[in-house]
């Protein structure tokens, strides 16, 4: 039965994940933390053992995701590699400081990252297009015919994914759930592109995130097993849905989702 759970976790969260960019690990942490709090046939899923899992789940999301997006030409995978400079140290330091943190700090802190990602979904579409774009850092990218231009330095490109890898490192939630908002506000990404370009960006810092966990002894093999079929079927489904469908009322759903399991990790934490 515990095995069946871990593939209907890993099917609806890298649907979910795929569909708006967020990787999948964002809404899979906090089922295993609730299922850990519930049942003792998940008593293994400590605050490190899931972080191991949900990063080694998301690269299979990730990677399903990535091929089809690239496929259809949403990928912009230049500005990728450079949102990339700041990932990969971000999530080798993030994944090494996971280690000291204890289970009802963890519920705690991470209640209170949901909340915030939350709220950065809330104002994100009212900030969309606003951004000037400037010669310097200047990017186009092309997209069923049309010429998007947006802009990205390399020092604020390498700062922001410093920030974004280590909280993905510490937290496991591959980074997609901050990225996204950010590429929008801060850079001026057209969504779709941002949501395409924010899978490849995961696949590749989760490859490094989930390198130091399995290295630090962080991974439940006999269960994550069976969370990657599920992270590639529903990687695989969400990014199909997501060519069909506006996913504003998925997002707006995922807002008030984020703030109640971010509200209620952060009693359980306090408790």
């Amino acid at each position: 039965m515990v095995y069946i759970i871990c593939i209907i976790i890993g099917i609806f969260t890298a649907f979910a994940g795929s569909l708006v960019g967020l990787g999948g690990g964002i809404l899979l942490i906090p089922s295993l933390l609730f299922l850990n709090q519930i049942s003792s046939e998940f008593s293994w899923a400590t605050p490190q053992t899931i972080v191991g899992i949900s990063l080694i789940v998301m690269v299979f999301t990730a990677l399903s995701s990535t091929i089809f997006y690239f496929r259809e030409g949403r990928v912009d995978y230049k500005t990728g590699f450079l949102l990339l400079s700041g990932s990969v140290p971000g999530g080798i330091l993030g994944s090494w400081l996971n280690q000291f943190v204890a289970e009802d700090d963890f519920s705690f802190y991470f209640g209170i990252l949901m909340i915030v990602l939350s709220l950065l979904f809330f104002i994100k579409r009212n900030m969309l297009g606003k951004q000037p774009v400037t010669k310097k850092g200047l990017r186009s990218f092309q997209f069923d015919g049309v010429t998007y231009q947006y802009t990205v330095t390399f020092w604020v490109a390498f700062i922001t994914s410093l920030v974004v890898g280590t909280l993905s490192g510490l937290f496991g939630i591959g980074g997609g759930s901050i990225m996204v908002p950010l590429m929008i506000l801060l850079f001026g990404f057209p969504v779709h592109i941002a949501i395409a370009t924010s899978m490849f960006i995961i696949f590749f810092s989760s490859i490094i995130s989930a390198g130091t966990h399995i290295i630090l002894g962080h991974v439940s093999w006999e269960y994550v097993l069976f969370f990657i079929p599920g992270a590639w079927i529903g990687g695989t489904i969400g990014a199909k849905v997501n060519q069909r469908m506006n996913s504003r009322a998925l997002e707006w759903i995922l807002r008030v989702l984020l703030m109640l399991i971010g509200l209620r990790l952060i009693i359980a934490g306090l408790t």
